[in-house]
């Protein structure tokens, strides 16, 4: 488990464990066996775990097995079926 913030001005997070703490990169992936309880910003997130806390981004995914509780500023979302949200959800399209 870390406690505390990640940011990475360039490239990638890949999240596998729990992070508590708020998450800023370009790209970040929340693999099946993670969760992160905090905020998360990127230009792309994509969830296989679960998330509680907040989202803003330009690209969302959440996969099916995706458990996210959190409210969500994105200018796209893809939802697969079986993923579960929880929470306000913003989509302000491409502009």
């Amino acid at each position: 488990m870390i406690e505390g913030n990640i940011r990475s001005s360039e490239g990638s997070v890949d999240i596998k464990g729990r992070v508590v703490g708020d998450v800023t990169a370009e790209m970040i992936t929340v693999q099946l066996s993670g969760s992160v309880d905090g905020a998360m910003s990127a230009t792309k997130i994509a969830v296989e775990g679960s998330h509680t806390g907040s989202v803003k981004c330009d690209d969302l995914k959440l996969a099916s097995t995706s458990q996210v509780q959190a409210d969500v500023v994105a200018k796209g979302m893809a939802t697969e079926s079986g993923a579960k949200v929880k929470g306000t959800i913003d989509i302000t399209g491409r502009q």
